[in-house]
């Protein structure tokens, strides 16, 4: 399945929030804890504003914790989580924060 988002729109894949504690325990993403606020640019919308900010597929993206709608997808039999974030004119609306270089 794909998706296309439309207007100002991106479709991020969430990076994974697998962690190692300090004493080496490995917490798997089934855990019980809060997602990072990253993630990865899997495809664009055609609007003005993007066009205008640069962004291209591939980009590490940090956003809002609440920002965006959470998509589920199925790809190769494994279900993965994406969020639908948009990116306004105004500074306030845009759910995307930086560009992690």
């Amino acid at each position: 399945m794909k998706i296309k988002p439309l207007g100002d729109r991106i479709l991020v894949k969430q990076l994974s929030s697998e962690e190692v504690t300090k004493s080496g325990i490995v917490l798997p993403e089934t855990a019980d804890k809060e997602k990072k606020a990253q993630g990865t640019i899997v495809a664009l919308g055609n609007g003005e504003e993007l066009k205008t900010l640069g962004l291209k597929v591939g980009d590490v993206v940090v956003f809002g914790k609440y920002a965006g709608d959470e998509v589920e997808m199925e790809e190769d039999g494994k279900k993965h989580e994406y969020k639908v974030l948009y990116v306004g004119k105004v500074k306030d609306e845009s759910d995307i924060l930086a560009i992690v270089e």
